[in-house]
């Protein structure tokens, strides 16, 4: 198994978890997932995410006036339906690493 193959199954919980702690934008979340280790996702990998997240309403989006006049930029912000599902994906994230780590760690 790839690691893009094994990504596309936690991406969500991590764009999440950033959405969470405050209004954001696409190219800022990258940056943050790159700075966490993340360097494989690509700009184009994130916004049919974002995009199938905002349609199942887990976030919000909003284009916003940059004061420097440049192009607007989409925030985004986590509704509680979306704080709803973070939780639950990270329990469902605790109980499968706790399960690999185990695993991975028998002799």
């Amino acid at each position: 198994m790839s690691s893009s193959q094994l990504l596309k199954g936690i991406l969500e919980g991590c764009l999440l978890s950033i959405i969470s702690k405050g209004e954001v934008y696409g190219y800022e979340m990258l940056e943050k997932l790159a700075a966490n280790g993340f360097k494989m996702v690509k700009e184009g990998s994130i916004y049919p995410l974002l995009l199938r997240m905002k349609k199942e309403g887990l976030v919000t989006a909003c284009q916003k006036e940059m004061p420097s006049g440049g192009p607007k930029r989409k925030y985004y912000y986590i509704t509680p339906k979306g704080e709803r599902e973070l939780e639950d994906f990270k329990q469902r994230w605790r109980e499968v690493s706790v399960s690999v780590d185990r695993l991975l760690e028998e002799e």
